[in-house]
């Protein structure tokens, strides 16, 4: 499957990326790839006109699947329509606050537990008999 997604290029520190379609089995690190679609600079602020965005559009439309990350960028740049995408790892889970009704049910829980009697323990070495 063609895949249109970002590959980094420049030093370190300073980031750009080139715009390339490849093969979806080739690692974004390898250097393969089959056509140069353009380039974005991080830095530099007019991003629309490193694309080749006719060249983008022609791919999409031949079945080629975009990034997370470029989708997102080029619908920020409008080149496509639709919503925004959760590019963020799959390992990060968002911790959830607890609501207002969570925190006091669970202050009634601690607060019931605690105020039950304690049962006396027994303990077998008193009950013994000692010869």
């Amino acid at each position: 499957m063609l895949m249109i997604r970002l590959q980094r290029t420049g030093r370190k520190h300073e980031p750009t990326f080139r715009v390339v379609l490849t093969d979806s089995k080739n690692g974004p690190k390898s250097g393969k790839y089959l056509k140069n679609l353009g380039w974005y600079d991080t830095r530099l602020k007019n991003k629309a006109d490193q694309l080749d965005t006719e060249q983008v559009k022609h791919w999409i439309s031949k079945g080629a699947k975009l990034s997370l990350t470029l989708h997102n960028f080029l619908i920020s740049q409008k080149v496509i329509e639709g919503k925004k995408l959760n590019a963020l790892p799959k390992k990060t889970v968002q911790k959830k606050e607890p609501t207002a009704a969570e925190v006091a049910a669970a202050k009634e829980a601690a607060a019931s537990t605690s105020a039950a009697p304690a049962a006396p323990t027994e303990t077998p070495a008193a009950e013994a008999p000692t010869a």
